[in-house]
């Protein structure tokens, strides 16, 4: 059994291009670049990170010759099994007498609100504040 990396190194970076590949499965960098909004360039240095730390690793892409797909390897997809335990642990404390139903409507209303953030022009309001 592979060592589970110690989720302390996980930088921010790393920590979303492994809750990515967890969630979506084997992705190209420049598609984990589109669906977090990132630089390609900015991916593939998180996705070189995570590789030396043996928690991704590239495979032949059928669709790409030049652009492989990325996957977790076993001691990844260990990495952020833990940490996701780690945090729900972490979160039963926090929540104290929050329901089920509590959590759930609050997660409806944020991603509401993010939803209507998404069409928020961040130039526009920030020049009409001035």
């Amino acid at each position: 059994m592979e060592q589970v990396a110690p989720t302390e190194s996980l930088s921010v970076g790393m920590r979303a291009v492994l809750d990515l590949l967890r969630e979506h499965g084997p992705q190209t960098v420049p598609q984990m670049g589109r669906a977090q909004a990132l630089s390609r360039q900015f991916v593939q240095r998180m996705v070189n990170d995570a590789t030396a730390q043996h928690l991704v690793e590239a495979v032949p892409n059928p669709a790409h010759r030049r652009s492989p797909l990325i996957r977790l390897t076993e001691a990844g997809s260990a990495a952020v099994g833990a940490l996701h335990a780690r945090e729900q642990d972490l979160l039963s404390h926090v929540g104290g007498e929050l329901t089920r139903e509590d959590v759930e409507s609050c997660v409806k209303v944020l991603t509401r609100m993010l939803a209507f953030l998404d069409d928020v022009d961040v130039d526009v309001a920030t020049d009409e504040q001035t």
